[in-house]
């Protein structure tokens, strides 16, 4: 007799990555406090700060092999936020878009569970050039479904902590919010979402990689 083995399952984290992505977003944001405390609550040093930090973090990201296309949106990204908060004269308007963002991207994604395209499904399906082969699977299908909606909780913490923060003007607070919710938040996003993943799958399915149709034994 033989015994069937049990499938190996690769961990999420190991297929997303991403976690230097999430630390190198933080830095722009902690510049732009530092900068304007430093300078005793200048908006224009917090953005120069922020700026330049972006630079940097943009060279280094292209020397380690990162897409162009990732590293100019992310600057512009930083650019616009500062072009904001100098044109409202309000510090705390820095980490607008980053509120308006989180809420979008909670909608978006809770959206994309209801309509049956969770957009957890969508990612990794690209990742592993499966494109939306997947869907085709009713159990990865319902997996990434429930997974999809641990992704959208950690944008409403985000929405829940940042826009009293930001409503109150309360800027080295939403500097310290920031930077404990971007990587270390997605990394437990990661964790327990990979957890629900692989906790709705049946034991006996082979991984996110393999695909099986709905007329599976």
């Amino acid at each position: 007799m033989t015994e069937q083995a049990t499938p190996q399952r690769e961990s999420l984290g190991s297929i997303l990555g991403g976690r230097k992505g999430a630390i190198d977003a933080s830095l722009p944001p902690l510049a732009f406090v530092v900068g304007w405390l430093v300078a005793g609550n200048s908006i224009a040093w917090g953005a120069a700060a922020a700026i330049a930090t972006a630079v940097v973090v943009g060279v280094l990201r292209l020397t380690r092999g990162d897409k162009a296309r990732a590293v100019v949106v992310s600057l512009a990204a930083v650019i616009v936020a500062a072009l904001i908060a100098l044109h409202t004269g309000r510090a705390q308007d820095f980490f607008l878009i980053q509120v308006l963002s989180n809420v979008a991207s909670a909608l978006l994604w809770v959206t994309s569970v209801v309509v049956r395209w969770p957009l957890l499904g969508v990612v990794v399906g690209l990742l592993l050039g499966q494109k939306t082969r997947w869907r085709t699977d009713p159990d990865l299908m319902r997996a990434y479904s429930r997974a999809s909606l641990v992704w959208s909780l950690q944008y409403v913490l985000r929405v829940v902590v940042y826009l009293p923060l930001w409503w109150a003007g309360e800027l080295v607070a939403l500097g310290v919010a920031r930077t404990v919710l971007t990587w270390p938040l997605q990394a437990l996003t990661i964790a327990v979402s990979g957890w629900v993943l692989y906790r709705t799958l049946p034991k006996e399915h082979p991984g996110l990689r393999v695909v099986r149709g709905p007329g599976r034994e």
